[in-house]
């Protein structure tokens, strides 16, 4: 990988590390737009002040947006979760390979 592939995955990595962040972009795969509190809800146990800062900060690499029904993923964040079915994929075959130990 060149350094410059590296420093965007970093720099992905970094926003998607965040506590939360992935949950937020998860619960909105569906595609159906959720208010504030239900997004709160669909990812749980998060307190309104880290969803916020959770928000604002997927909002400002892209990757969410909030219309007049609540908010949605953008089309790069559709791209970005649509990538990471295969990661739920992998997920559900390594717990069943460990479950079998």
């Amino acid at each position: 990988m060149s350094s410059k592939e590296n420093a965007a995955i970093n720099q992905l990595f970094e926003k998607l590390e965040c506590r939360y962040a992935l949950r937020v972009l998860w619960a909105l795969r569906d595609g159906h737009p959720q208010t504030f509190r239900l997004l709160q809800d669909s990812v749980g146990g998060i307190t309104p002040n880290t969803l916020n800062t959770r928000i604002k900060e997927l909002r400002e690499c892209g990757l969410l947006e909030h219309g007049s029904d609540g908010y949605t993923v953008t089309l790069s964040g559709q791209d970005l979760l649509k990538r990471l079915s295969d990661v739920q994929a992998f997920a559900n075959r390594w717990v069943a390979a460990r479950a079998k130990k």
